[in-house]
């Protein structure tokens, strides 16, 4: 059983959200492969900004609205996050945006104090596997990478791959491709990562290197620097063969997240 995905690395204007809107449904729509699955970087619409008095929208807003069009037009499942406010609280949300209208979403569990986020958005709780195809997938955002219990397999409810989405800085990339490839490793996983590229509102560079992992940790895509737009069919097979021939995950510690 395979998943393809699309993955849109691309540059973001800042707090702009009708020139990013403008700019992802021309690069969505102009996907010629077959995909099921189209993964954009962390707050796709504004960049990563700590503005959401001013540019946060509900559920029911232009952008999510957007999100479901454009998965309705193009049949696919379409995912990336926004500032959502919700019950008077602002959240990093990861929409999960199906073909037929439905959503599911994650709101990022850690905010990253370094630039402020914890002091504008609230935290999420709750951890999200989703389906699809037959495939679990364990929704994840940027600065969650460095928290690995919080991605970690439960051994007697294994997930198949782990999307990360992002707007990770240039100048700490090292630990970008390192910590992606671990949370392949250790979880025997499919990593799906995709990060902006270009400069933000703060002139902070980003290098893109969104990357497409195997479960054995090996690169099958990475990019950096430019744009582009790369789909990947993922075999569940290979999962499967690689977990049977290393069952690693049988021996793992038993744990309960709080």
């Amino acid at each position: 059983m395979s998943l393809t995905f699309t993955l849109i690395q691309t540059n973001l204007f800042w707090e702009n959200k009708e020139a990013n809107l403008e700019v992802l449904k021309e690069k969505i729509l102009s996907i010629k492969e077959q995909t099921q699955i189209v993964v954009l970087p962390e707050m796709f619409s504004t960049g990563f900004s700590m503005q959401p008095t001013r540019f946060a929208e509900t559920m029911q807003g232009n952008t999510v609205e957007w999100m479901r069009k454009i998965a309705a037009e193009k049949r696919i499942i379409l995912t990336g996050s926004l500032m959502i406010e919700e019950n008077g609280n602002y959240y990093n949300r990861l929409v999960w945006m199906l073909p037929n209208g439905k959503t599911w979403y994650y709101d990022k569990r850690h905010c990253f104090a370094y630039a402020n986020e914890d002091k504008h958005y609230k935290a999420g709780n709750k951890k999200i596997i989703t389906q699809a195809n037959g495939w679990k997938i364990n929704l994840q955002v940027c600065y969650d990478l460095r928290f690995p219990v919080w991605a970690r397999q439960q051994k007697d409810d294994l997930f198949d791959a782990i999307i990360y989405v992002a707007n990770w800085p240039q100048r700490r990339s090292y630990a970008w491709k390192s910590l992606l490839v671990a949370r392949a490793i250790e979880n025997q996983c499919y990593v799906i990562a995709v990060n902006r590229v270009g400069n933000d509102g703060h002139n902070i560079e980003h290098s893109g290197d969104s990357m497409v992992i195997n479960p054995l940790g090996e690169i099958l895509y990475q990019k950096q620097d430019d744009e582009d737009i790369f789909t990947i069919t993922l075999d569940k097979k290979t999962l499967e063969e690689t977990r049977s021939k290393f069952p690693f995950w049988k021996d793992a510690d038993d744990f309960m997240l709080k």
